[in-house]
């Protein structure tokens, strides 16, 4: 191991680093509890030090794409995440995604017909509902979702919560994401793993490095193929292939991988 980074995952990254045949190779990574430590208040999140750096320089190489792919509406994650231009954001688990520019975003466009507008109308109405009463409980309303948050809350109020909201979820038919502390109920079925797909298709990325530390992203360990670099951050079940302890530990991957591929370079 070194700097937090098991001697599993090293060798993994160096044999990417130096296979030609892997390029363009995609760098995507879940946000909170991955780049940026868990905070209660989620405004309050904010990538390492580190990973801005390694980011930015992992970004500069024409063999690289990098990406983030998170749970947060696109716009609080482009206001939180100091990414290059260039960095594509996938937002709402996938239902949202743009590219970073020097003068903003380019976003791709999100539309909901009458009936799925009235219905995230109608779910935001009930979430309220769940929320209503009970301390550290709060409903985030996104263009496409309605979030239950209970990070904040004791168990005798967040355990409830989050059962009411899967069952809201399923009474109403919409899509449910249960994930760290979170409800997410959604009018457009999305999921990290099949907006990832797409991404690497779109590029034509032979592999991709993918690294996540909640329930959500387990969708996209799974989607991606054996040959893939899939990295759990934290403790809990999973079925990526590696591990490591926390963000900080993520960044030090990273920081592995640049090393790597100016190794490979011969710089």
């Amino acid at each position: 191991m070194s700097g937090g980074v098991p001697t599993d995952l090293l060798d993994r990254l160096a044999a990417v680093a130096g296979d030609p045949a892997a390029r363009p190779l995609l760098v995507a990574l879940d946000f909170d509890g991955t780049l940026a430590p868990l905070q209660d208040d989620p405004t309050a999140s904010r990538i390492l030090p580190g990973g801005v750096t390694v980011l930015a320089a992992l970004a500069a190489r024409d063999d690289v794409a990098l990406a983030l792919v998170s749970g947060r509406a696109m716009g609080d994650l482009h206001l939180l995440a100091e990414v290059p231009a260039g960095t594509f954001l996938v937002g709402s688990h996938g239902v949202e995604r743009a590219r970073t520019t020097q003068f903003g975003l380019d976003r791709d466009v999100v539309e909901l017909s009458h009936e799925q507008a009235d219905l995230l109308s109608a779910l935001g109405a009930r979430a309220a509902a769940v929320a209503r009463g009970r301390d550290g409980v709060w409903v985030e309303t996104k263009p496409t979702a309605v979030v239950v948050h209970t990070r904040l809350a004791e168990p005798v109020d967040a355990e409830p919560a989050e059962a009411e909201a899967i069952a809201l979820g399923t009474e109403l038919g919409v899509g449910t994401l249960h994930g760290k502390d979170v409800v997410e109920l959604t009018v457009l079925a999305a999921d990290k793993g099949t907006a990832l797909q797409s991404l690497r298709h779109e590029l034509g990325a032979p592999v991709v490095l993918y690294a996540g530390d909640d329930v959500t992203d387990e969708h996209a360990f799974e989607a991606l193929d054996p040959t893939d670099v899939t990295v759990k951050v934290g403790a809990g079940p999973t079925v990526a292939r590696h591990r490591v302890a926390d963000p900080a530990a993520a960044v030090a991957a990273l920081e592995a991988l640049l090393r790597a591929l100016d190794e490979a370079d011969g710089t």
